[in-house]
């Protein structure tokens, strides 16, 4: 049973945008994902969930960051969340995402380092092996975590576009 509250607790962690959420309620740098990223990342990492940082997640840390992410949705205070505040919260996540894809493409393609694109910089793609592509921390090998990874992001694009068995948006 604890097992499958805590599953269910991180999935609703989830689910609820975490990234989006924690930017919005100020928490701090702790769980930091990838460049770019909200400050808990795409998904609450543990060290973010491990409040006190003991090495454990408890039934009181996570009840703390589910009511830290609904607080932060309901901007009006009214202990709900209104269709409003819930476009604005998915709003905010979708402008983060998509700064922080800006933000990668400026650093990938701006070969004189100024800090922006040109017309060449913009227009000439960079030509990142497949090996590059996948190793994410640079050491120039692919662990299983960084495999897992692309699989996953290669499965939420299909997810949108309606490739690889997913769903397409109308």
């Amino acid at each position: 049973m604890k097992r499958n509250t805590f599953i269910s607790a991180l999935a609703l962690v989830a689910v609820l945008g975490t990234a989006g959420i924690a930017s919005a309620s100020g928490m701090g740098e702790r769980g930091q994902g990838g460049e770019g990223m909200g400050r808990m990342g795409p998904q609450a990492d543990f060290a973010t969930l491990d409040a006190d940082g003991d090495g454990s997640v408890t039934q009181a840390e996570l009840d703390a960051q589910k009511q830290a992410m609904f607080d932060a949705m309901d901007t009006d205070g009214s202990g709900t969340i209104s269709a409003t505040e819930l476009t604005a919260h998915k709003e905010t996540q979708r402008a983060e995402r998509m700064k922080a894809g800006a933000d990668r493409m400026i650093a990938k393609r701006d070969a004189d380092g100024d800090g922006v694109l040109s017309l060449e910089e913009l227009t000439t793609r960079p030509k990142a092996s497949m090996l590059e592509r996948l190793d994410t921390d640079g050491d120039g090998a692919v662990s299983e975590a960084e495999f897992d990874a692309a699989k996953s992001r290669m499965g939420e694009r299909g997810e949108h576009d309606g490739k690889h068995g997913g769903r397409k948006n109308h």
